[in-house]
This record gives structure tokens, sequence and C-alpha cells, in this order.
């Protein structure tokens, strides 16, 4: 298993934050990755508009994953309403 940060941007209302970080831990424990770390990292300013919005909340994970199980997850999370970006990056052992 490797090491991953993952780094989630929700949007910037209650509920959809709350069900949207729910849906993520959900889909991370269904498909067998380990959370070793959650850093919740506030509001923000986005670079660009994403999805008509142009504040977040910015969460970062550190992970622990099978490579092969990053490819479902990229999937299932591309189809979360609840998240406006998300970002894998392998950390080096």
């Amino acid at each position: 298993m490797r090491r991953y940060e993952l780094m989630v941007i929700f949007p910037m209302e209650e509920d959809q934050h709350k069900a949207g970080r729910e849906h993520l831990l959900s889909d991370l424990q269904s498909n067998g990755v380990e959370v070793e770390r959650t850093d919740e990292l506030g509001d923000k300013d986005l670079a660009f508009e994403v999805k008509k919005r142009k504040r977040g909340k910015y969460a970062l994970l550190i992970i622990k994953s099978d490579p092969s199980k990053i490819v479902i997850l990229d999937r299932i999370f591309k189809l979360n309403a609840n998240l406006l970006k998300f970002l894998f990056v392998r950390i080096d052992e």
C-alpha cells in the first residue's frame, strides 16, 4: 500500500460541506482506504471559478491505498456533486 495526499475542496454551504465530507469518508472506507490524518485548512478563495463558486472549504487527508483503488476513487469522486475539486498526490517514501 502506498501513501497519498488527498486535497479536497468542498462548497461553502454547511449542508453541502457536511454531505460531501460524509460521502468522501464512506467512499474511502468502502474501498479499503486507510485514513491516517485529516487536516481542515479552512475557507479560502479559489484561483478561478469552479461550478460558479469563488470560495471553498479545503481539507487535506493523508491516506494509504493500493494504486488500483485510486483509479476507482477518481471515478467515484467525479460523480460527487458535493466536491468542487480533488487531487491525489503520491507521497514518496
